[in-house]
């Protein structure tokens, strides 16, 4: 039996960006009736000639990659920001209108050769080494004089708006600490200096005790459904130590952070056999040279899907003008996301 607060509309609390999320939970009572549809698995391509980013192809912009045979690594040819900036001639700045420089460096990192794989079908060693590939980058751009904060982030999915399907993700480096890491920065400070104790540690050790939402865990991390959770399947993906960013790691803890990604990748594919769209992006310490203790290492993931492969959560209407809402409760996700096996389902067939 249910208890009865989480089968009635409330709102749930945000700590780490500070804000509010609707759950709705009489409107779906059964949060999988509806067509439960399949999408066919694409034929196996390992190699495509017109793909932009597998070995030995050009490039859209003129550049040609190497024949690599592991982790490959350029320069963004369209990047978003620029290492040096012309000066802003005649910007408005004032408290209406305001304009400031922005420098930054856009990196690409493809996982591996093969244009078919994905995070939930590659070799764990082969994601240790995209683990290592992150971490390097982490260090060596975190180490640029005008570079505050380095996010790595993927976008898989052509409904997450990747522009290639090969198996690949992005850094950006940047002068400023981003909105969405300086807001969680500003509450794990003022969590510390209120409590004493950090705010994800507290939150991790809380969530493991009640153990209602968690997906899936080794000896170092654990993926877990959000107690505040927006979209239908987002998770979060906590390490049990306090580390404040990936260069903390020692080689082990890499290792664990590769099969915890895998592991969870897997179950997104398997929860309605397809390759899972997601937006997913590590949330490191600001790259200031200064001791961050408030900060702990997490990685969130955001994908669209609401009840199959191809019936999607739009947050529109009443979630853009007032608060984000949701039908399906964080905790019947994580159920069905932790009810689901290790193994990837191509593998099965």
């Amino acid at each position: 039996m249910l208890p009865s607060w989480l089968q009635v509309p409330h709102r749930r609390f945000n700590p780490l960006s500070r804000q509010w999320v609707l759950v709705s939970p009489h409107r779906t009572q059964r949060p999988w009736q509806g067509e439960v549809a399949k999408t066919d698995a694409p034929s196996a391509i390992h190699y495509d000639p017109t793909c932009y980013l597998c070995p030995g192809n050009a490039r859209a912009g003129g550049h040609r990659n190497p024949q690599y045979d592991g982790v490959f690594i350029f320069n963004n040819d369209y990047a978003a920001l620029l290492p040096v900036n012309p000066p802003l001639q005649d910007a408005p700045h004032d408290d209406l209108l305001r304009v400031e420089s922005e420098r930054g460096i856009c990196r690409v990192i493809c996982f591996h050769p093969d244009h078919d794989l994905t995070l939930a079908r590659m070799q764990s060693p082969d994601i240790e080494r995209v683990v290592d590939a992150w971490t390097a980058q982490s260090q060596e751009l975190g180490d640029q004089p005008e570079i505050r904060y380095v996010q790595i982030f993927e976008n898989r999915g052509a409904m997450m708006g990747a522009s290639n399907p090969h198996p690949h993700c992005q850094v950006w480096a940047t002068e400023h600490v981003p909105d969405g890491p300086r807001i969680e920065q500003i509450a794990q400070q003022e969590y510390r200096e209120s409590h004493g104790t950090c705010l994800l540690c507290d939150y991790l050790q809380r969530e493991v005790q009640l153990a209602q939402r968690i997906v899936c865990q080794n000896d170092e991390f654990v993926a877990l459904v959000p107690f505040w959770a927006v979209w239908p399947f987002e998770t979060l993906v906590l390490s049990r130590r306090h580390v404040a960013s990936l260069p903390e790691m020692n080689q082990s803890q890499r290792a664990a952070l590769a099969d915890i990604l895998k592991r969870l990748t897997t179950r997104y594919d398997n929860l309605f056999q397809i390759s899972f769209p997601y937006t997913m992006g590590f949330h490191p310490s600001p790259a200031d040279a200064q001791p961050h203790p408030e900060w702990h290492f997490h990685a969130h993931f955001y994908p669209p899907l609401l009840r199959s492969a191809t019936v999607r959560k739009f947050m529109v209407g009443f979630e853009m003008l007032g608060m984000p809402q949701r039908d399906i409760t964080p905790e019947s996700a994580a159920e069905r996301l932790r009810a689901l096996s290790d193994l990837h389902y191509t593998l099965k067939q």
